[in-house]
């Protein structure tokens, strides 16, 4: 029987993440396709990714205070297959409305299978570490997808992208489907027809929610528009197609070194101070001429927000032991990830890809607000800053 401890329900959640976090390694040849195949400008191409996590954080937001009543393994299955079946039927249409429907309803399934996958993973006997080998596991996805799909796509034309994105998700949908976990740890939690009432999130697992959504706003608004700066600046399909590859290498290794220095480093050491980097990489990317800040700096804002997003996974898993906080995952993810090739497409739009960098001083400067509220709001107990 799969399990979050055994080799074969580790397996279908780590396949689960990467399909539900696509947009983490997939933004930029999505958005780069809607505009270079597609011919819809930057606001339009980043309203359609917009759409799609706008579903997602819609589901998420719906589903995570009933995580622990619902049945996680058929959410994910459905929650992938209608996800897929989306993303096929959207590789048969060109126009914006249609694209536009499919992309809003494949983000409500994604976002539902996620949000079973994360607060399944947010029950097991060490959810940092768990959530450490999705992480890797979304790394090795990126090499493969950022290294692959470009080539599809300018063979066969954008079409190919959605059918990339449909096989993901058809992976995503067997494996749940034959291989999706119990939770090792049942702890008291109500339902819908029980006595017991879970006590409301306290502040400071709120402020870390809220901070977590800039962080992903950031992230969305500089990676959605990665490739497209790079073509705008000279580098050319190649080396762009190369620095994409980079980024997915990249992504393999903070998830395990958050995992190394999970007992070495208090996590709001992590989440007060890690983020900073954000913005000196967004405005890298923005501003840059230089080829090899371009891509130096695209990937390790990956790195910046896989290796933070973990130690702040693991910290909400032990602040709401529920399994609540952390199934609203996609939503807090999501929610800032939709606002942010939107919000990017319109700087763009209007100003210039020079906006992008201003843009993220703002939202990291909210993130750091957020997550310093998070460390005072804790019990300043011995034991407490030990664990936290």
């Amino acid at each position: 029987m799969p399990t979050t401890e055994n080799k074969r329900g580790i397996f279908a959640l780590m396949v689960a993440h990467c399909a539900g976090m696509l947009d983490l390694v997939a933004l930029p040849i999505w958005v780069g396709t809607l505009v270079s195949q597609y011919r819809f400008d930057p606001q339009q191409a980043g309203g359609l990714a917009t759409l799609f996590l706008i579903g997602a954080s819609l589901a998420s937001v719906f589903f995570a205070p009933r995580f622990t009543h619902g049945k996680a393994k058929w959410a994910a299955v459905c929650g992938f297959g209608i996800a897929a079946l989306a993303f096929l039927l959207s590789s048969r249409s060109t126009a914006f409305p249609a694209l536009a429907g499919l992309h809003f309803i494949g983000g409500i399934a994604a976002g539902t299978a996620l949000s079973f996958t994360h607060g399944t993973i947010g029950h097991a006997g060490n959810p940092h570490r768990l959530f450490a080998h999705a992480g890797l596991a979304i790394g090795i996805f990126g090499i493969i997808f950022l290294g692959g799909t470009p080539g599809l796509v300018e063979k066969f034309g954008g079409p190919a992208l959605f059918v990339a994105l449909a096989t993901v998700m058809a992976v995503a949908t067997i494996t749940t489907l034959m291989f999706f976990p119990k939770r090792t740890r049942h702890l008291v939690s109500g339902t819908a027809n029980s006595a017991v009432k879970l006590p409301p999130l306290g502040s400071a697992v709120w402020c870390s929610i809220i901070a977590v959504a800039f962080l992903a706003m950031t992230q969305a608004m500089t990676l959605s528009f990665f490739e497209r700066i790079g073509m705008a600046r000279g580098f050319g399909v190649s080396n762009v197609t190369f620095a994409l590859v980079i980024y997915g290498i990249v992504t393999l290794f903070p998830a395990p070194l958050a995992a190394f220095l999970e007992r070495r480093v208090a996590a709001t050491t992590v989440i007060c101070s890690v983020p900073i980097l954000q913005f000196v990489f967004a405005m890298i990317v923005s501003h840059t001429s230089n080829y090899v800040l371009f891509a130096a700096s695209g990937a390790l804002m990956a790195f910046t927000i896989i290796f933070t997003h973990t130690f702040a996974f693991g910290l909400l898993a032990r602040l709401d032991p529920t399994g609540r906080a952390v199934a609203g995952t996609p939503a807090m993810l999501m929610v800032g990830a939709a606002v942010g090739p939107f919000l990017g497409g319109s700087l763009v739009k209007f100003i210039g890809f020079e906006a992008i960098g201003y843009a993220a001083f703002v939202l990291v400067a909210l993130e750091l607000v957020l997550f310093n509220m998070t460390r005072r709001a804790l019990v300043p107990s011995a034991s407490l800053r030990s664990a936290f």
